[in-house]
């Protein structure tokens, strides 16, 4: 595989035509009535019109053929991708997962899209206002098949094997420690190389942004530069007929046929574009005295909710970092949140639950639920000499947390057969320390 090239910068304003034909890009105007190289002129939509600047998401694409020459959509299978909260009993408890099984391609083949499981989630795409955190597990490519989603922006973390995301806007090569984001309405096909996994949290209304650093200063966290966005690339491809466009629309699966390859962009330009990110870029903040930084530090993108400070979803990571607060209880803290908490693990051992909690499976706290480190954990740290230490080296925890209360799918509680049933025995070991007669 040739090395793929890549544009600097996150939200900037982009222009990417492919070098074999020059000039592809019209010069001063959006909509020629004749494009260079008798290409179509087709606008790609992320904001109202009028949205503020700051806020105004769209693109260009110059194509050889508009999007719009496709059969009618009919409705398809949706295996066990689904936004019905309503389809399981509600579920109050600590939850967490062994990792999600992949079967092999000799079993039953899945490609990207037959092998989405919603797990969890709340809101509906209707109103544009909601998440959804899927769970995909692959081994075969798509093939003559291309996806969009409709409803909003899947922001997707690959854990086990890597993905070359083919998109409009052009090739993206995706590996665990990498996130890439697809935002709403953009086409894009997966080739896998092997039994692949890893997770997706979906955001409908709001497009993901970067956090607002405040007192930090201009710099830290992620880095603008760091994220990187595709150049245009095209196939220029028939398939007779036998092409398949998959939209998920108000949570279902459509399908609609049509005799050309999607990927047929020659030039575009503007700033609504998919994007990726290597989680090993982010300029980690810490404590330097004493107690912890709430994990809000460590937020990588952010999709707002119309309530200042508050957000439809946050995406953190736990990456390796130094501990060196003093007289301090180096672990998370317990805790009970008015967010929902979902933690997920690329690699390594999670400091607070080095046991039980794996590459490749999951955990959801939700609202108000308890949680915090286990027995082990807390007796290990509270005993620990305080010197200067590495923290989670070799390790990438990651958290999708939400301010909504999200339902737990019949997938996610029986079909899965992941869910680890034993969890809450974590905590039993915790003892009591308490003695009044010394302080």
């Amino acid at each position: 595989m040739a090395e793929l090239k890549y544009m600097p910068g996150f939200g900037n304003e982009c222009v990417s035509e492919d070098p074999r034909c020059p000039g592809a890009l019209p010069e001063g105007q959006n909509n020629p009535q004749v494009c260079p190289y008798g290409l179509y002129a087709e606008q790609l939509s992320g904001s109202a019109f009028t949205c503020p600047r700051s806020t105004n998401k769209r693109s260009w694409l110059y194509r050889i053929l508009p999007s719009v020459c496709h059969k009618p959509f009919k409705p398809m299978d949706q295996g066990h991708l689904t936004h019905n909260w309503d389809e399981a009993e509600t579920e109050p408890n600590q939850l967490r997962w062994k990792p999600f099984g992949i079967p092999r391609a000799s079993e039953k083949k899945l490609d990207f899209v037959s092998g989405l499981h919603t797990l969890c989630g709340a809101g509906e795409p209707k109103s544009r206002n909601g998440i959804a955190i899927h769970i995909f597990t692959c081994n075969t490519s798509m093939i003559n098949r291309c996806f969009y989603n409709s409803d909003g922006d899947f922001l997707i973390v690959p854990q086990q094997g890597k993905l070359l995301i083919t998109t409009e806007f052009g090739k993206l090569l995706v590996e665990p420690n990498e996130i890439c984001v697809i935002q709403q309405g953009m086409r894009f096909s997966v080739e896998v190389f092997g039994e692949t996994r890893g997770y997706i949290l979906e955001v409908f209304g709001a497009h993901f942004e970067l956090p607002d650093l405040g007192p930090i200063g201009a710099n830290g966290l992620a880095n603008p530069r760091d994220f990187l966005v595709p150049v245009a690339w095209y196939e220029d491809r028939q398939v007779a007929g036998d092409y398949t466009v998959i939209s998920k629309y108000q949570g279902k699966l459509f399908s609609a046929q049509q005799d050309f390859s999607p990927f047929n962009v020659v030039a575009w330009h503007g700033n609504y574009t998919p994007y990726k990110y290597n989680l090993d870029n982010f300029m980690v903040i810490n404590s330097v005295a004493f107690d912890h930084a709430d994990p809000s530090i460590f937020t990588v993108l952010t999709a707002k909710s119309t309530r200042p400070g508050v957000a439809l979803a946050d995406f953190v990571i736990f990456p390796p970092r130094w501990g060196v607060a003093n007289n301090t209880f180096r672990p998370p803290y317990y805790h009970r949140n008015c967010m929902s908490e979902f933690m997920g693990l690329i690699k390594g051992r999670y400091e607070a639950k080095e046991e039980g909690f794996q590459p490749g499976g999951g955990s959801l706290h939700s609202m108000m639920t308890p949680h915090g480190p286990d027995a082990e954990c807390f007796e290990k740290a509270s005993k620990a000499r305080l010197e200067p230490e590495r923290v989670a080296e070799g390790t990438m925890a990651f958290m999708f947390e939400s301010s909504f209360s999200m339902a737990v799918t019949t997938w996610g509680l029986k079909t899965s057969n992941c869910l680890d049933r034993t969890y809450y025995k974590c905590w039993e070991q915790l003892k009591s320390h308490f003695n009044p007669s010394c302080k």
